[in-house]
C-alpha cells in the first residue's frame, strides 16, 4: 500500500480502526456499562468521517489499481449512507435501551455494515465489489437476529441468511462469466473490451446474474421475498437501518458496475433495469394495500420506491443517475423522519405495529400527527412534498430517454401506492373511536420526526445544494463512458451542462 492509497481509503480505515477500538473496549470495560457510550461514539464517528469526506480533498483517484475508486459520485453516495446511519442509531438509543437490546455489538456491527457500503459505493473491480457486499451482508446477518430470545427476530435472520447466501452465489457466478469472456475483473477493463453498442453474449449472461445477487440487496422484484418478513421480524431499529443506508450503498453499486463497467451498452442492460423498475413499483403498490402492519407495509414501500430509484438508471443518462442520487437521499429522510415515529408506537409499554392502533391519533398529540402527515404525503408523491419532486425527476429522465411507457406506468404505480400511504393519514385523523397508541419519543426522535417533516418541506423551495452535488456525482460517474447522445441535457436545460468532454469520449484502462 503506497500513501496515496492510504489517502485515498483514509475514511475506511478510520472507522475501521474506531470498530476494532469499541470491539476492544466492550470486552475489556465490561458491555453492560461500556453499551451506550459505544452507541453515541459511533455516531459522531459516523458524522466525523461523514465531514471528512465533505470538507476533505475533493480530486478524484483510485488505490489498489484502480480496485478502489474516490470521485465525486462515491463521495455524494457515502455521506449519504453515513449520515443516514448515524441519524438511524441515534434516534433508536432509547428504544434499544427500554427494550434491552442495548449491547455493545449493534454499534458495532452497524460501523462495519457501513464499511462494508463504503466499499461496495467505491468499487473498481469485481473482487472489490464482493468484498464490500459480504462485509455488509455478514454484518446485516447477525444484526437481523439481535433480539435472540425472539422466535421472529431469529426467522429473520435466517431467512435474510439463506437468501443471502443464494444471491452471493448467483453474484460470483456472474463475476466468473464475466472475467472469462473479458479476461480481466477490473471494471474500466471490462469496459475496454465492448466495443459501443456490441455486448458479447457471455458478458450479458455475467451482467445478467451480477444484477440478479445485487437486485436481492435493495428487494427488487422478484428477488423481493425476505424483505417483509426481515422488517417484520427484526427490531424497529435495525428495520429503520434496513431502510436506509443499505440501499443506497446498493443502488449505487449497480450503478457504479452499469456504467463503469457497461456503460458503452445503455441499451443492453437498460431493459433488464426497466423491466426490474416496473415489478417493483407495480407488486409494492399493490401489495402493500393488504397489509395491516405497519412495518409489513413499509417493506412494500421500500420495494416500490426502488423500482422508482430504478428508472433513473434504466434511463441509461447522466441525468438519470442524478435523478437517482437525489431520489435516493429524499427517500432516506423519509424513511428515517417515518420510523422516527414507528419506534415511538406503544402502548402500556409494549411496541405496537397495527395500523389500526393509529385511530384517532391527532387528538393525542396533533404536531406529531402532522409531521407524519407531511411524511405520508411526501413518500406518496403528493405536491409540494419532496417526495413529488423525487418522483418527478426519474419519471423526466425515463421520458427525456425516449421511455415515456415507463414514465406512464411509473404514474399508474404511484397512484395505486397512494392508497395506502393516505390510508395511514385516513386512520391519524378520522379513525374509529378507541384507545390510541401512545407515542413516547426521546428528544432525538422527536427531533429526526420533525427535521424530516420540514425537509421535506423546504426542500421543494431550495435543494440546499443538494442538486448540484448530485450533478457533479452523475458527471463523474457516467459523463465518460457514455455516448455524447446519451448524455445530452435534458429538455430546458443548457446542453453543455450534461456535456461530454473531448478528451473523456474513451475510457483507456490506467
Amino acid at each position: 500500500m503506497t500513501s496515496l492509497d492510504f489517502s485515498t481509503v483514509l475514511p475506511e480505515v478510520t472507522l475501521a480502526i474506531f470498530a476494532l477500538a469499541a470491539l476492544m473496549a466492550g470486552a475489556y470495560l465490561g458491555k453492560d456499562k461500556i453499551a451506550r457510550p459505544i452507541l453515541w461514539a459511533t455516531v459522531v464517528a459516523l458524522l466525523a468521517v461523514a465531514a471528512m469526506i465533505g470538507f476533505g480533498d475533493q480530486a478524484d483517484g483510485t488505490a489498489f489499481h484502480m480496485m478502489f475508486i474516490d470521485d465525486a459520485f462515491a463521495r455524494f453516495a457515502k455521506i449519504v449512507v453515513l449520515v443516514g446511519a448515524a441519524a438511524v442509531l441515534a434516534m433508536s438509543a432509547d428504544y434499544l435501551s427500554e427494550h434491552g437490546l442495548l449491547r455493545f455489538e449493534l454499534p458495532i456491527l452497524i460501523v462495519l455494515a457501513v464499511v462494508g457500503m463504503m466499499f461496495m459505493i467505491s468499487a473498481g473491480d469485481l473482487l472489490t465489489l464482493y468484498i464490500g457486499l459480504e462485509l455488509q451482508s455478514l454484518a446485516l446477518y447477525v444484526v437481523a437476529a439481535i433480539r435472540r430470545d425472539s422466535t421472529r427476530s431469529s426467522e429473520a435472520g435466517l431467512k435474510y441468511f439463506v437468501l443471502g447466501a443464494l444471491s452471493s452465489g448467483l453474484l460470483l457466478y456472474g463475476c466468473s462469466l464475466i472475467y472469462g469472456f473479458s479476461g480481466t475483473t477490473n471494471f474500466a477493463g471490462i469496459l475496454g473490451t465492448i466495443e459501443a453498442g456490441a455486448l458479447p453474449l457471455g458478458l450479458l449472461f455475467g451482467l445478467v446474474f451480477v444484477l440478479v445477487g445485487l437486485a436481492f440487496k435493495i428487494s427488487a422484484v422478484p428477488f423481493h421475498m425476505w424483505t417483509p418478513d426481515v422488517y417484520e421480524g427484526s427490531p424497529t431499529p435495525v428495520t429503520a437501518f434496513f431502510a436506509t443506508a443499505p440501499k443506497v450503498a446498493a443502488m449505487s453499486l449497480i450503478a457504479r458496475v452499469l456504467f463503469e463497467a457497461f456503460g458503452h451498452v445503455p441499451g443492453d442492460w437498460g431493459q433488464i433495469i426497466a423491466a426490474l423498475a416496473v415489478m417493483s413499483m407495480f407488486l409494492g403498490s399493490i401489495a402493500g394495500i393488504g397489509q395491516t402492519n405497519v412495518k409489513r407495509l413499509m417493506a412494500y414501500s421500500s420495494i416500490a420506491h426502488m423500482g422508482f430509484a430504478m428508472i433513473g438508471l434504466a434511463a441509461g443518462t447522466v441525468y438519470g443517475v442524478q435523478a437517482m442520487l437525489i431520489y435516493m437521499t429524499i427517500y432516506t429522510i423519509m424513511n428515517v423522519g417515518t420510523f422516527a415515529f414507528i419506534m415511538s408506537m406503544q402502548r402500556d409499554g409494549v411496541p405496537v405495529t397495527d395500523l389500526k392502533a393509529l385511530n384517532q391519533f391527532a387528538k393525542v398529540s396533533p404536531l406529531k400527527a402532522m409531521a407524519l402527515l407531511i411524511l405520508m404525503f411526501s413518500l406518496a408523491g403528493v405536491p409540494p412534498m419532496l417526495g413529488f419532486f423525487a418522483k418527478f425527476g426519474v419519471l423526466k429522465a425515463a421520458v427525456d430517454a425516449d421511455m415515456g411507457w415507463l414514465a406512464v406506468l411509473g404514474v399508474v404505480s404511484s397512484v395505486i401506492g397512494a392508497f395506502y400511504y393516505l390510508r395511514i393519514v385516513y386512520y391519524v385523523y378520522f379513525g374509529e373511536e378507541g384507545e390510541a397508541v401512545t407515542s413516547k419519543m426521546s428528544t432525538v426522535q422527536y427531533g429526526a420526526l420533525l427535521v424530516a417533516a420540514a425537509l421535506t418541506l423546504a426542500g421543494s423551495v431550495s435543494s440546499f445544494g443538494v442538486e448540484q452535488a448530485a450533478a457533479r456525482a452523475a458527471q463523474s460517474l457516467a459523463a465518460d463512458v457514455l455516448p455524447a447522445a446519451e448524455t445530452a441535457a435534458p429538455a430546458g436545460e443548457p446542453a453543455a451542462a450534461n456535456q461530454v468532454p473531448a478528451e473523456a469520449e474513451s475510457h483507456a484502462v490506467e
